[in-house]
């Protein structure tokens, strides 16, 4: 304690729950500012959105191929991907068309995502909810290695 105040410093009990408990000698203010500056830099990494991709029941299959290549972009940027298959007129009648555009979509990303969220109906529309199953960009850097 006298240490401390000869310095000029402040005698902060860094870990309490240690057997005995560890002090240090430090400027407090500093040492605050540093926490929560911190604080804010991993806030900032783990920014999350949603994003969405919009479908129809009669999309061909070589745009829902390029959909999932959407999808998987989205997903390696670590956002989470709601898919919507949006149902127009008499298609409201056949919901089993769009439910095979999102079992095409959902195998298509399963490698990478997980599922939030599973196909459900909200009035028009069926969709389903995906999220990145590994941190973000690693995807990119496994299909490079897979390439060469």
């Amino acid at each position: 304690m006298q240490m401390a105040m000869e310095n000029g410093l402040d005698l902060v009990e860094v870990s309490p729950n240690q057997d005995p408990p560890v002090c240090r000698l430090l400027d407090y203010g500093k040492f605050k500012y540093n926490l929560s500056k911190r604080d804010k830099k991993n806030k900032s990494k783990t920014t999350q959105t949603q994003r969405e991709v919009r479908l129809r029941p009669g999309t061909s299959k070589h745009d829902v191929e390029l959909k999932i290549k959407k999808v998987r972009s989205l997903l390696d940027d670590g956002s989470k991907v709601r898919v919507a298959v949006m149902l127009r007129g008499r298609e409201a009648a056949h919901p089993d068309f769009a439910m095979k555009v999102l079992r095409s979509v959902a195998e298509g990303v399963k490698d990478m995502a997980k599922l939030d969220k599973r196909p459900s109906n909200e009035g028009r529309t069926l969709s389903l909810v995906v999220s990145p199953a590994f941190p973000i960009g690693t995807m990119k850097n496994k299909d490079k290695e897979n390439k060469e």
